[in-house]
Protein backbone atom coordinates (compact mmCIF):
# COMPACT_ATOMS: atom_id res chain seq x y z
CA UNK A 1 0.00 0.00 0.00
CA UNK A 2 1.23 3.48 -0.91
CA UNK A 3 1.10 6.14 1.80
CA UNK A 4 2.00 9.80 1.46
CA UNK A 5 3.65 12.12 3.96
CA UNK A 6 3.56 15.89 3.69
CA UNK A 7 6.80 17.35 4.95
CA UNK A 8 9.50 19.82 3.94
CA UNK A 9 12.93 19.72 2.34
CA UNK A 10 14.71 18.83 5.58
CA UNK A 11 13.11 15.36 5.50
CA UNK A 12 15.89 12.77 5.22
CA UNK A 13 13.82 10.44 3.00
CA UNK A 14 13.19 13.32 0.59
CA UNK A 15 16.88 14.23 0.59
CA UNK A 16 17.87 10.64 -0.20
CA UNK A 17 15.33 10.38 -3.03
CA UNK A 18 16.59 13.68 -4.48
CA UNK A 19 20.13 12.28 -4.54
CA UNK A 20 18.83 9.38 -6.65
CA UNK A 21 16.94 11.83 -8.88
CA UNK A 22 20.05 13.96 -9.38
CA UNK A 23 22.08 10.90 -10.41
CA UNK A 24 19.40 9.97 -12.95
CA UNK A 25 19.27 13.53 -14.30
CA UNK A 26 23.07 13.71 -14.63
CA UNK A 27 22.96 10.64 -16.86
CA UNK A 28 20.00 11.85 -18.95
CA UNK A 29 21.07 15.49 -19.26
CA UNK A 30 24.77 14.88 -19.81
CA UNK A 31 26.72 18.10 -20.38
CA UNK A 32 23.71 20.35 -19.79
CA UNK A 33 23.09 19.02 -16.28
CA UNK A 34 25.17 21.68 -14.53
CA UNK A 35 22.86 24.40 -15.84
CA UNK A 36 19.78 22.70 -14.40
CA UNK A 37 21.42 21.64 -11.13
CA UNK A 38 21.77 25.23 -9.93
CA UNK A 39 17.98 25.64 -10.12
CA UNK A 40 17.22 22.37 -8.34
CA UNK A 41 18.39 23.19 -4.83
CA UNK A 42 15.96 22.12 -2.15
CA UNK A 43 16.90 24.28 0.82
CA UNK A 44 14.02 26.74 0.28
CA UNK A 45 11.26 24.20 -0.40
CA UNK A 46 8.57 24.17 2.27
CA UNK A 47 6.11 21.81 0.58
CA UNK A 48 7.33 18.26 0.00
CA UNK A 49 5.52 14.94 -0.28
CA UNK A 50 7.24 11.60 0.17
CA UNK A 51 5.55 8.39 -1.00
CA UNK A 52 6.12 5.15 0.90
CA UNK A 53 5.47 1.54 -0.03
CA UNK A 54 5.42 -0.64 3.09
CA UNK A 55 7.24 2.14 4.96
CA UNK A 56 10.02 2.32 2.34
CA UNK A 57 10.42 5.71 0.60
CA UNK A 58 9.73 5.20 -3.11
CA UNK A 59 8.92 8.62 -4.52
CA UNK A 60 8.77 12.32 -3.91
CA UNK A 61 7.52 15.59 -5.24
CA UNK A 62 7.74 19.18 -4.11
CA UNK A 63 6.42 22.60 -4.91
CA UNK A 64 7.41 26.15 -4.21
CA UNK A 65 5.76 29.47 -4.80
CA UNK A 66 6.63 30.92 -8.18
CA UNK A 67 4.25 33.89 -8.17
CA UNK A 68 1.36 35.16 -6.06
CA UNK A 69 -1.13 32.48 -7.11
CA UNK A 70 1.26 30.06 -8.87
CA UNK A 71 3.08 27.04 -7.48
CA UNK A 72 5.99 25.48 -9.34
CA UNK A 73 6.19 21.69 -9.15
CA UNK A 74 9.74 20.47 -8.51
CA UNK A 75 11.83 17.40 -7.74
CA UNK A 76 9.38 14.74 -8.95
CA UNK A 77 10.89 11.28 -8.71
CA UNK A 78 9.82 7.66 -8.37
CA UNK A 79 12.35 4.86 -7.87
CA UNK A 80 12.65 2.70 -11.02
CA UNK A 81 11.14 -0.45 -9.47
CA UNK A 82 7.94 1.45 -8.55
CA UNK A 83 7.36 3.21 -11.86
CA UNK A 84 4.10 2.38 -13.58
CA UNK A 85 2.37 1.71 -10.25
CA UNK A 86 0.58 5.10 -9.99
CA UNK A 87 2.98 6.52 -7.38
CA UNK A 88 3.55 9.66 -9.47
CA UNK A 89 -0.20 10.10 -9.95
CA UNK A 90 -0.77 9.95 -6.20
CA UNK A 91 2.04 12.44 -5.63
CA UNK A 92 0.65 14.82 -8.25
CA UNK A 93 -2.89 14.60 -6.91
CA UNK A 94 -1.75 15.40 -3.39
CA UNK A 95 0.56 18.23 -4.49
CA UNK A 96 -2.25 19.81 -6.50
CA UNK A 97 -4.70 19.39 -3.61
CA UNK A 98 -2.18 20.94 -1.23
CA UNK A 99 -1.61 23.87 -3.61
CA UNK A 100 -5.38 24.45 -3.74
CA UNK A 101 -5.65 24.22 0.05
CA UNK A 102 -3.01 26.95 0.25
CA UNK A 103 -4.99 29.14 -2.16
CA UNK A 104 -2.96 28.73 -5.35
CA UNK A 105 -4.78 28.83 -8.69
CA UNK A 106 -2.20 27.39 -11.08
CA UNK A 107 0.74 24.97 -11.14
CA UNK A 108 3.67 25.22 -13.53
CA UNK A 109 6.65 22.98 -14.11
CA UNK A 110 9.63 22.37 -16.35
CA UNK A 111 11.07 19.14 -17.64
CA UNK A 112 13.65 18.21 -20.22
CA UNK A 113 13.10 16.78 -23.66
CA UNK A 114 15.01 13.65 -22.55
CA UNK A 115 12.31 12.81 -20.00
CA UNK A 116 9.59 11.07 -22.08
CA UNK A 117 8.02 9.38 -19.03
CA UNK A 118 7.61 12.73 -17.29
CA UNK A 119 6.21 14.42 -20.40
CA UNK A 120 3.66 11.63 -20.80
CA UNK A 121 2.64 11.87 -17.15
CA UNK A 122 2.18 15.63 -17.28
CA UNK A 123 0.02 15.42 -20.39
CA UNK A 124 -2.12 12.68 -18.79
CA UNK A 125 -2.51 14.92 -15.72
CA UNK A 126 -3.95 17.62 -18.02
CA UNK A 127 -0.91 19.91 -18.00
CA UNK A 128 -0.64 22.03 -21.15
CA UNK A 129 2.61 22.99 -22.84
CA UNK A 130 3.39 26.70 -22.40
CA UNK A 131 6.18 29.03 -23.43
CA UNK A 132 9.31 28.47 -21.42
CA UNK A 133 9.38 30.66 -18.32
CA UNK A 134 12.01 32.24 -16.11
CA UNK A 135 15.46 30.70 -16.33
CA UNK A 136 14.20 28.21 -18.95
CA UNK A 137 13.18 30.86 -21.54
CA UNK A 138 16.20 30.34 -23.80
CA UNK A 139 16.73 26.63 -23.07
CA UNK A 140 15.81 24.62 -26.16
CA UNK A 141 15.80 21.29 -24.29
CA UNK A 142 13.26 22.55 -21.71
CA UNK A 143 9.55 21.92 -21.99
CA UNK A 144 7.32 23.91 -19.67
CA UNK A 145 3.75 23.09 -18.63
CA UNK A 146 0.90 24.59 -16.66
CA UNK A 147 -2.37 23.47 -15.17
CA UNK A 148 -5.16 25.65 -13.86
CA UNK A 149 -6.41 24.24 -10.57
Amino acid sequence: MITLKRTNSTDIDFQNLVLQLDKDLAIRNGDTNDFFAKYNTTDQIKNVIVAYYNDIPVGCGAMKEYALSVMEMKRMYVVPEMRGKKVAVLLFDDLENWAEELGYKKCILETGDKMPEAIGLYKKRMYKVISNYGQYEEVESSICFEKIL
